[in-house]
């Protein structure tokens, strides 16, 4: 549970309170003393601190001053992990609520804080028995005379214009149940349970869901998924979640794709112990994909999208697939299996087939994919790929400056290929180890006949250990990149 956020008509008294300015000349009176005021001003301008805090007895109240310049995405970050600090102190001392007091008109930097103090909320706590670290903080309450947030703005927003509070609080909420999905250990999640709970989630706010068992996958000729899940004792699933308005702005769909695998072993390329403690994660792309289209939908975007989420495990049973393998896709290519640890991209390329009935406008998939992506960026963003999309991944990478999960483009050059030629298939499902995460997203560019970007997400979509609001774990990286862009994509023009 992460705390809501809301509205309200007035500050609160002798409550937690946060009184956020950007300018010493308004400071509203009434709350400070003089001597508070001047102390507020030594800590703010002598100690260089944006947060600072005053203990009063049975409650805190804090002054948030906001150094704004040039860099409106920064500022909006900083706004957030104040809130997370904020949100630490307040759990800390078991308070339920806060009140932000929007003093001087600051409306996108109060709800940007009011967004880290409920993401800083979070916690797995799914199997702790004991109550006492868990975090009690439930409602941030907004108390401004220059916030609107009630209704969804008209027209394209802009960087410095804000969410409407209800679809933040959705979004929200579904970043929350992302999370959820990726930190659920496999001895409690399977294929069927995961694809089970997307449909539940979907179904509600109206978007249609069908199911691909393996009757079907074998029936469309689905060679990879079919091939990864040989070693498995539990079925593959595949997920089609649709969300088609009435009078959608686009005139062909928009179409995600997430990688499913619910956990890694490596298959008979078995990883290392180490390298396996964390395979959980292994389809956070997929509970993205899921957390995207179900904030669409409760939101009623105006887009139609589509999301596909191939989903099995990956295990060295009695069948499974060896190296030296060779597997058959739907539209006729075949592959070398070099090493059964690189089965994410074959899900994918399943996927990226079956997206080619849709004749879509874009196609964008996230995976857990490559070691390299991570070796690359580390755990603060994600390395894209375009292909005959240039204009829509600049337009990916500003909603990432925005929301600060942040794209970096590598290039799809022809030379990447070359190492994935196979003496006895088409191709190889592995190719050099020098930029395999380019090679990786190379492997997938083959199977794609639509303007297509790729998103290699295993740095940031899992953290061994605190980082601000993000947290220890699964991350939700990509639902608020993905549901900023595709806000914006629904107020352009054209399609």
């Amino acid at each position: 549970m992460i705390p809501e956020i809301k509205i309200t008509s007035r500050e609160q008294e002798l409550d937690n309170l946060v009184v956020i300015i950007s300018n010493w000349s308004g400071l509203p009176g009434g709350i400070f003393s003089q001597a508070e005021k001047n102390y507020l001003k030594l800590q703010v301008e002598k100690a260089e601190k944006e947060v600072v805090m005053l203990h009063r007895m049975t409650y805190q109240v804090f002054l948030f001053f906001i150094r704004k310049g040039n860099d409106t995405a920064g500022v909006l970050e900083r706004c957030r992990k104040a809130g997370s600090e904020i949100a630490r102190i307040l759990n800390e001392n078991k308070a339920q609520r806060v009140a932000l007091f929007d003093a001087q008109g600051n409306g996108p930097e109060t709800l940007a804080l009011a967004e880290g103090l409920a993401l800083a909320g979070y916690q797995y706590r799914r199997f702790k028995s004991d109550a006492k670290a868990e975090n009690t903080l439930r409602e941030v309450e907004i108390y401004s005379s220059f916030l609107s947030v009630s209704d969804a703005p008209k027209g394209k927003r802009h960087a410095s214009e804000t969410i409407p509070l209800p679809h933040l609080n959705i979004l929200l909420e579904t970043v929350a149940w992302c999370r959820d999905l990726v930190n659920t250990p496999n001895s409690h999640q399977t294929a069927a349970t995961f694809v089970a709970e997307v449909e539940q989630r979907a179904l509600q706010p109206g978007a249609s869901v069908e199911i691909l068992n393996k009757p079907k996958l074998e029936a469309l000729k689905m060679g990879g998924i079919l091939a990864v899940n040989k070693g498995s004792q539990e079925p593959p699933v595949f997920t089609v979640v649709e969300w088609h308005p009435d009078n959608p702005v686009n005139s062909k769909p928009i179409i995600l794709v997430g990688k499913g695998i619910i956990y890694d072993t490596g298959g008979m390329n078995l990883k290392p112990g180490s390298g396996m403690l964390n395979m959980k994660n292994d389809m956070a792309g997929a509970a993205t994909v899921a957390a995207v289209m179900v904030a669409a939908a409760r939101t009623r975007m105006p887009l139609h999208l589509v999301g596909l989420m191939p989903a099995t495990d990956n295990r060295p049973g009695p069948q499974a697939i060896v190296p030296g393998d060779v597997i058959t896709f739907t539209d006729g290519t075949t592959v070398e299996v070099v090493d059964t640890d690189a089965e994410g991209r074959l899900l994918l390329a399943d996927a990226l087939c079956y997206a080619r009935r849709y004749d879509p406008a874009l196609v964008i998939d996230l995976a857990t994919l490559t070691g390299s992506a991570v070796r690359a960026l580390g755990p603060y963003g994600a390395a894209a790929m375009q292909k005959d999309a240039a204009p829509e991944l600049e337009l990916l990478k500003k909603s990432g400056q925005q929301v600060h999960e942040r794209v970096a483009e590598f290039p799809l050059w022809e030379e990447y290929g070359e190492s994935l030629k196979s003496e006895i298939a088409d191709l190889k499902n592995l190719g050099t180890p020098e930029a395999g995460l380019i090679i990786a997203a190379k492997f997938l560019e083959h199977f794609t006949r639509y303007p297509y970007i790729h998103l290699d997400i295993a740095g940031p979509a899992f953290l061994d250990k605190q980082d601000s609001y993000r947290g220890i774990g699964g991350t939700g990286f990509g639902v608020r990149l993905l549901f900023d862009f595709l806000s914006n994509l629904a107020n352009q023009p054209s399609h």
